[in-house]
């Protein structure tokens, strides 16, 4: 079921909707479509969630249990994007891979998910000297910044395989909008092995992958095995 608050609900009443949906029985997963109004932490609504419905993967409790290797729900486009990439690499033991961005949402958790499978693992970001070289080191090349075409395909390794998460609209010059992700496509698809398309690549994986998480919260809840994946 979807609530639809309006956007002037105090954050008093947004907690109390959470922990009624914490309660409900009927209720085997929670997700907060962010962002939320600007008088409302954000923080505060989605620490509110019950871990065992947290589908999201963004709860203190997940996080902390992702970072040690221990199960969990994991965070929806990080669980998509290693799934995309196993369909090349079906081991990612010893690979090199580069994340680059470092939200809370996708940069961190995927590497954390990347580290938990042995991959050797970069994070770069806005502060990274040399962004180019580090980019082509990695035969796992991830862009998660929300730059339009931030990466070039002089940035990557020939061969490497490329997981464009980012997604931004931009105007053309006849002023008609487009979704642009942040690798410069035409000319990465040159030289990558594998690539993934903006739209259409990693976003359907995110909300397959938070079906996949439902469903592991109400087996978990109902004391069923996991669903493979």
């Amino acid at each position: 079921m979807a609530h639809k608050p309006p956007d002037s609900i105090s954050e008093a009443d947004l907690l109390h909707l959470v922990e009624t949906l914490n309660a409900d029985p009927a209720v085997h997963g929670i997700l907060v479509q962010l962002p939320l109004p600007k008088h409302i932490d954000a923080r505060k609504i989605i620490d509110a969630i019950d871990p065992a419905k947290d589908v999201d993967g963004f709860s203190p409790l997940n996080a902390g249990r992702l970072a040690t290797g221990l199960p969990g729900l994991v965070p929806c486009t990080p669980l998509g994007c290693v799934i995309l990439a196993k369909t090349i690499h079906p081991s990612l033991e010893g690979l090199e891979a580069v994340v680059v961005g470092r939200s809370n949402i996708v940069g961190r958790p995927l590497a954390q998910v990347l580290v938990n499978e042995n991959a050797t693992v970069t994070i770069a970001h806005s502060r990274t000297r040399d962004l180019a070289q580090v980019c082509r080191r990695a035969d796992l090349l991830v862009a998660a910044v929300g730059r339009p075409e931030l990466i070039r395909g002089a940035w990557i390794k020939p061969g490497a395989t490329v997981i464009d998460v980012g997604i931004s609209r931009v105007e053309d010059d006849d002023d008609m909008s487009q979704l642009i992700g942040d690798v410069a496509f035409d000319e990465a698809s040159a030289v990558a092995g594998a690539i993934t398309p903006v739209p259409g690549g990693v976003g359907p994986m995110t909300i397959a992958c938070l079906l996949v998480n439902t469903l592991r919260a109400a087996c978990a809840i109902h004391g069923l095995p996991p669903p493979a994946v």
